[in-house]
């Protein structure tokens, strides 16, 4: 018969095997930055690329990346009608389960979900591309409750491309952007889905006061603690905002106009907030200061180099790596930009078109929109310096451009085309 101490014990370690040190449970990874701190992984690869551990063919249309938490992948994918929540086994690339979050977007640019579900203990949240949030439990898959953030939360949105943002789960909340009048951002008690506040606030823009009431882009909030205050970082149509953690009100505003679509998601140092956004929207860095209730933000630079589209951009060190799509000077490349002082220190045009990014054990893992193409590229300000590279084996049959962005966690990487998800081993086994 167990003993009381051996079952607790079984029971620690279950817990443990159920979460590891290099997972990846939410966009962008464990900090949001797509900067992973896992190590023994490939530094190059063999001529034709890590080895292939599975591929699985049914996960339906859509762009959403991958979370991976313990033995689980997450991700979303629709079918001709609904958007779902997919959880796969790790290792043998298997459905475990499927939940329906609501019904699907149906757009010009590929239908379907765009963002990607963020895992907080035993269960899981996402956005649906028509704008549906959902929270299921991690183990089955069963709904726990639901929100519309048009139809519930009265959001608007700047353009027509469908709900991008991954939510942001801190502490007992679940932050999202469904914008709008009623309050740009809003805080979801993460257990009931009921509204704990809305953004408030009022900003200029073009020298003209109004309340903060912009439409949702496609950015990602990120949270910022200043002088011991709390605040949610956003980017929006006309600028970049952070609002206080405990009822929303907002703390500074900085103008930054991000044509069309504002997509990639803020970079974060110390009290300095870093945006990009294409169609020659260019680059901004801005210094936020303050204390209490009283907070500013004031232009470092802004600048063309970085015209970043939705591939986004990372920062190892003091510099930044991601795609120029097409600034003043018409330059379309790979790029590392100083962060500090927005120069430019090297660019690469040929070697692989645009695409997005992420980062592991001193390699960025480049991903070609066009081709499918994986680059491991060394994170070195002075130069490209590549390490192997591969394209998927296979396009789907609902093949889109390559959009959704590339995962690392222990040891593996994934990659996505539609219904087609590629599971590599990228350990180091020496």
């Amino acid at each position: 018969m167990m003993t009381r101490t051996a079952s607790a014990l079984l029971v620690c370690l279950t817990v443990i095997s159920a979460a590891r040190a290099d997972d990846w449970p939410q966009w962008r990874g464990p900090n949001r930055d797509d900067v992973s701190k896992e190590k023994g992984l490939l530094k190059t690869w063999p001529k034709d690329g890590p080895k292939l551990l599975w591929t699985y063919k049914d996960a339906g249309a859509g762009y959403s990346g991958m979370a991976v938490v313990g033995n689980r992948v997450y991700t979303l994918f629709a079918d001709d009608k609904n958007e779902y929540i997919l959880a796969l086994d790790v290792e043998k690339g298997t459905k475990v389960w499927a939940t329906d979050i609501g019904p699907r977007l149906s757009q010009g640019m590929g239908d379907g979900p765009r963002s990607t579900p963020t895992v907080d203990g035993d269960f899981i949240y996402a956005l649906s591309g028509k704008g549906e949030l959902a929270c299921v439990k991690a183990k089955d898959g069963e709904k726990v409750w639901h929100v519309s953030l048009p139809s519930d939360l009265g959001g608007k949105m700047m353009s027509g491309w469908g709900y991008s943002e991954s939510p942001l789960v801190d502490g007992d909340k679940v932050l999202c952007t469904p914008g709008g009048e009623k309050g740009v951002l809003a805080a979801l008690d993460k257990k009931k889905g009921t509204v704990l506040w809305r953004s408030k606030g009022k900003i200029t823009v073009k020298e003209t006061e109004k309340n903060w009431s912009d439409g949702a882009g496609y950015s990602s909030i990120m949270p910022l603690t200043i002088k011991g205050v709390k605040q949610y970082v956003q980017m929006t149509g006309a600028g970049v905002a952070g609002v206080r953690a405990d009822d929303g009100e907002l703390l500074w505003w900085y103008e930054h106009a991000a044509r069309t679509a504002a997509v990639p998601t803020p970079i974060l140092h110390d009290n300095e907030v870093y945006i990009t956004s294409g169609y020659l929207s260019g680059c901004a860095l801005i210094k936020v200061s303050g204390e209490g209730k009283s907070f500013k933000a004031e232009k470092v630079y802004d600048n063309q180099n970085m015209v970043n589209h939705h591939g986004g951009v990372l920062q190892v060190g003091d510099y930044l790596y991601g795609y120029t799509g097409g600034n003043e000077r018409g330059l379309h490349a790979w790029i590392c930009q100083d962060l500090k002082s927005g120069d430019m220190k090297w660019s690469e045009e040929k070697k692989l078109g645009k695409g997005s990014v992420t980062f592991a054990d001193d390699r960025l893992y480049m991903y070609s929109e066009d081709s499918g193409t994986v680059a491991l590229v060394e994170a070195n300000p002075k130069e490209w310096k590549e390490h192997g590279r591969f394209t998927v084996p296979e396009k789907s049959k609902k093949h889109r451009p390559f959009w959704a962005h590339p995962t690392v966690a222990n040891g593996k990487l994934y990659v996505r085309d539609q219904d087609l998800i590629f599971c590599y081993d990228i350990k180091d086994s020496k």
